[in-house]
């Protein structure tokens, strides 16, 4: 005979940071273009606050000065359709420029070009934009998060966009 015992685990709570990183990163990624930028501003915006800075010193950006310098030349319709491009993996020059950064560098990248947006160096965030409910949704949800689970979902988050060099 077989004896069993059951156990309430209702009310018992276990951590699953790589079960909340999966589904955050998958739930930016679900935003639209011009959404997953927008949060990306809103969480730049927020680094230092409650959302941890990546370290954009220790990220070595020198090796992406070139790209920066780039896309600061542009006009500011080209720096939009860029970052858009990013998002959207287009196989260009620059993209795959942004490809071969490793992913501390690819971070401070979109740091700078957060800095740079709020100084108007780089198209800024149109006045009064509103993210939409999703993307409220996650930016509420980062905030929410560990030290080492909001950088790892920036990491992924930058790190999947650009395109491979050939």
């Amino acid at each position: 005979m077989v004896t069993t015992t059951n156990t309430n685990f209702a009310n018992t709570f276990i951590s699953n940071p790589t079960g909340t990183v999966d589904a955050t990163v998958q739930q930016f990624q679900q935003l639209t273009v011009d959404d997953q930028l927008a949060a990306l501003w809103f969480i730049y915006l927020e680094t230092g606050k409650s959302i941890t800075p990546a370290a954009p010193g220790a990220a070595r950006l020198q090796l992406a000065e070139g790209l920066l310098n780039q896309v600061k030349k542009m006009t500011h319709q080209e720096q939009l359709q860029f970052m858009r491009e990013l998002i959207q993996k287009v196989n260009t020059p620059a993209n795959r420029a942004y490809g071969v950064l490793s992913a501390n560098t690819k971070l401070a990248f979109w740091y700078r070009l957060a800095q740079w947006m709020e100084e108007g160096t780089v198209i800024p965030m149109p006045n009064g934009y509103k993210l939409s409910e999703q993307g409220k949704q996650l930016f509420a949800k980062i905030q929410q998060l560990e030290f080492n689970q909001q950088i790892t979902i920036l990491r992924r988050v930058v790190v999947d966009m650009g395109a491979d060099a050939l």
